[in-house]
């Protein structure tokens, strides 16, 4: 159950109905329209092994947020680009984002059986056929930006940005950091006592690579696509630093205060594993006090931008008055 100050706050800060709609305008506008092209995406034979091609259909089209789309179309949207020019790379980063949990729920790493409400990947394909529709998916992201991203210089620069945040140094080398903290990776020594400030920095540095990185290359993407400006690059960027911050920071306290019914996976684990989370650290009252002030601060990074961010602001908002 959510506390009281969490439940508090995350009602509080529904009061802007304005954003709300232009959020809900958006998402029921261009939702479907994500839904139809990652379905144009996907293999439809051509040597493709039945089992495969529905091992990523599984995980592909399960019933979600699409919050990474959705951040590529309303950067994109900021930007005052066309969005439908944008609509292969938000295909691209849902397909990197379906990948990384398909491989995240393996035994080897987090041993997750829900995602979404529904068993995950390995349950019902096993654990062969998962690692192979997630390797399926992670190649398919490339080979829809090479080939559906206009110009080709765009293209380029979309796998060059998906390339690195996907990553040994971004997404990868933060889940590998992730699992050495759990003591899951063989040789490793472990790690001397840190200081409460240290290992903060640790665990945000940890969270801007696995989880942040991700989100801010939506927002680069879509805006790559449109042919941004300098300018319009390193607003979102300073908005999608904070948003992938706060977005974590909520994740640690869902984990310790939501349900399993609403979130569509188990709660409670990082406790049950020991693992290093922000309520840990700061408790739920001073997390959820860093993630109000990330939120107001990543709103207010989109201040150069102009008057069409609407949807941004309220996707801020949303992130941290989520309960799923």
């Amino acid at each position: 159950m959510v506390p009281s100050s969490l439940a508090a706050a995350q009602a509080s800060s529904r009061g802007s109905t304005k954003a709300d709609s232009a959020l809900d305008a958006f998402t029921a506008e261009w939702r479907p329209k994500i839904e139809a092209a990652l379905v144009g995406c996907l293999p439809d034979g051509d040597g493709c092994p039945p089992i495969l091609a529905e091992a990523m259909r599984y995980s592909l089209l399960a019933p979600g947020k699409r919050l990474r789309p959705l951040l590529v179309l309303a950067g994109a949207r900021a930007c005052g680009g066309d969005l439908t020019a944008a609509m292969p790379a938000a295909c691209a980063v849902e397909m990197i984002h379906c990948y990384s949990l398909i491989h995240d729920d393996l035994p080897a790493m987090d041993d997750d059986d829900l995602r979404r409400g529904n068993p995950t990947s390995h349950k019902v394909f096993g654990e062969g056929i998962a690692i192979l529709a997630g390797d399926a998916l992670l190649t398919l992201a490339f080979e829809t930006l090479a080939k559906r991203i206009q110009p080709a210089s765009s293209a380029a620069a979309c796998c060059a940005e998906l390339g690195r945040a996907a990553g040994a140094c971004e997404l990868v080398g933060g889940q590998a950091d992730d699992l050495a903290e759990e003591g899951k990776v063989p040789g490793v020594a472990e790690v001397s006592a840190r200081t409460n400030a240290e290992s903060l920095a640790h665990l945000e540095a940890i969270h801007r690579r696995k989880t942040g990185a991700m989100i801010l290359v939506s927002l680069r993407l879509g805006a790559i696509a449109v042919g941004a400006d300098v300018k319009q690059l390193k607003a979102l960027e300073e908005y999608g630093r904070r948003l992938g911050l706060t977005f974590q920071i909520m994740d640690d306290l869902l984990d310790v205060q939501g349900s399993e019914t609403t979130m569509g996976k188990r709660v409670g684990k990082d406790a049950a594993r020991g693992k290093l989370t922000f309520p840990v650290l700061l408790g739920a009252e001073e997390s959820l006090r860093r993630a109000q002030t990330l939120t107001a601060e990543a709103i207010a990074a989109l201040a150069p931008l102009g008057s069409d961010v609407e949807v941004l602001e309220d996707l801020a908002r949303y992130v941290v008055e989520r309960n799923h």
